[in-house]
C-alpha cells in the first residue's frame, strides 16, 4: 500500500517534514504529541503504529493525548507516556482546551500527529499553530467511506486500513514507518486475584465480548447464547465474558450462573487486569468492536462478527487472518456496508447478522483451536 510522504529520516542528518520545516536534529530527542481521543477500538489501533514509530526511530519520545483510562494499553511500549485529557471536566470547551494546550506546551512538544481530526483536535491545532509547531492530521478518507457505504451509488472495494492512515501522518511529518513490521505486545502476567476469579488451569480460555456500541454490529443475543451453550457443553473450554455496562453486566451474570464453564468479568477487574487476561486467551470472539482490537494487539486469534459494517472500511484487527471474519450475507443484504460505525441501516437490515449461523461461529472456533497453533 502506497504511503503518503515525501521526506525521510536518517541517522546522521536532520528530519525535514513535508510541511517544509526542519523538525529536529537527529542527535537530539524528538518529542511528538499524538492525539487520539474517543473510543477504545480507535485508540487500540494506534498501538502498532506508535510501537513501530518508536522502534524504527529510537530517538523519538511520544506523549499520547487520550483518556487516562487507556493508559494500561501502552504500558509495555518504550518511550511512550500517556497524558490524560479530561474533556468532560477541566479540559471541556474552548477555554478548557486552551488550558490543555498550555499544559501540553510545557512539555516542549516538537510536532503534533493528530490521529483523530475532530473539532477538539482542530481547536488544539489552532493553538499549536500560534507557536509554529508542525501539526499534521489524519486523512480519514471520508469521501471513500461515503462511497463504500452509499445505498445508491456504492463503490464496494477495500479501503486503506486505519493503521496505514495513522502511519501516513508520521510520514508527512518526515518520519516514515513500516507498520506491518510492528511487534505484537508481550503477554502479561495474571495477578492472583484475577487468576482466582477465573479459576481455571486446564481448559483453553475463550473470551467472548458480545456487545457493541450500535445494534447494527451486534450479534443477536439469542444466537450468541446458542454459541455459548454449545461451547459450555463440550466441557473443554473456560468462557470469559468481557465488555458492557451495568445493563449488560446483569445479562452476563445470568449467563455465568447458567453455564458452569463461564465467568463474567464485567465490573470485577481493573482494566489492566482485564488486559492481562486477554493476553493469555486462546481465542477471542467479538464484534467489530474494541475488545477485538485489544486481543489482536497480543496476537490472540480473534474471530470477529460483522453485521452492517464491513472490513473493507479499514477497521479490521491488526494482523488477524481475514478468514477469521464472519460476515453477514451480502447476497441477502447487498447494501452492506450501510455505515462505518453500524449506526445507520435501512429497514430489514437489523436482521443482517442473523445470516451468520451459530453453527458457523462454533465451527470456526473449533477450527482455530484445533490447529494447536496458539500464541
Amino acid at each position: 500500500m502506497e504511503r503518503e510522504h515525501n521526506s525521510s529520516l536518517n541517522t546522521t542528518g536532520t528530519t525535514t517534514s513535508s510541511i517544509g520545516k526542519p523538525s529536529s536534529v537527529i542527535g537530539e530527542e524528538l518529542h511528538i504529541l499524538v492525539i487520539r481521543l474517543s473510543a477504545m477500538g480507535d485508540v487500540a489501533m494506534t498501538v502498532p503504529v506508535i510501537s513501530a514509530l518508536v522502534e524504527q526511530h529510537p530517538k523519538i519520545k511520544v506523549t499520547l493525548l487520550t483518556r487516562g483510562f487507556f493508559k494500561p494499553i501502552f504500558a509495555e511500549i518504550k518511550n511512550v507516556s500517556v497524558y490524560g485529557a479530561d474533556v468532560k471536566g477541566k479540559h471541556k470547551g474552548i477555554f478548557g482546551l486552551w488550558k490543555l494546550y498550555k499544559e501540553l506546551k510545557g512539555l516542549n512538544i516538537d510536532m503534533v500527529a493528530d490521529l483523530h481530526n475532530v473539532l477538539r483536535s482542530n481547536v488544539l491545532k489552532a493553538y499549536f499553530m500560534l507557536g509554529s509547531i508542525p501539526f499534521v492530521q489524519v486523512d480519514k478518507g471520508r469521501a471513500e467511506k461515503k462511497a463504500l457505504t452509499s445505498l445508491s451509488k456504492k463503490i464496494f472495494k477495500p479501503l486503506k486500513t486505519t493503521h496505514q492512515r495513522y502511519a501516513d501522518v508520521f510520514g508527512k511529518l518526515g518520519l516514515p514507518i513500516d507498520v506491518e513490521t510492528a511487534r505484537l505486545l508481550p503477554k502479561r502476567s495474571i495477578n492472583p486475584s484475577a487468576r482466582k476469579l477465573v479459576n481455571e488451569k486446564r481448559k483453553k480460555m475463550i473470551g467472548i465480548a458480545p456487545f457493541a456500541a450500535f445494534d447494527g454490529k451486534m450479534y443477536p443475543l439469542d444466537l450468541m447464547e446458542k454459541v455459548v451453550t454449545a461451547l459450555n457443553a463440550t466441557d473443554h473450554y473456560k468462557i470469559l465474558f468481557f465488555g458492557g455496562g451495568e445493563k449488560e453486566k446483569g445479562l452476563l451474570d445470568k449467563w455465568a450462573d447458567k453455564f458452569r464453564n463461564s465467568t463474567n468479568l464485567v465490573g470485577k477487574l481493573a482494566f489492566e487486569e482485564e488486559l492481562a487476561l486477554i493476553s493469555q486467551l486462546n481465542l477471542m470472539l467479538a464484534m467489530d468492536s474494541g475488545n477485538a482490537h485489544l486481543a489482536a494487539l497480543f496476537g490472540i486469534p480473534t474471530i470477529t462478527l460483522w453485521g452492517v459494517t464491513h472490513p473493507y472500511a479499514g477497521f479490521y484487527p491488526f494482523k488477524q487472518d481475514p478468514q477469521n471474519a464472519l460476515l453477514a450475507d451480502r447476497e441477502e443484504f447487498p447494501l452492506i456496508p450501510t455505515s462505518v460505525y453500524g449506526n445507520k441501516y435501512p429497514s430489514g437490515y437489523e436482521n443482517a447478522m442473523r445470516s451468520i449461523a451459530p453453527e458457523d461461529v462454533i465451527s470456526k472456533i473449533e477450527e482455530i483451536l484445533n490447529k494447536n497453533i496458539l500464541p
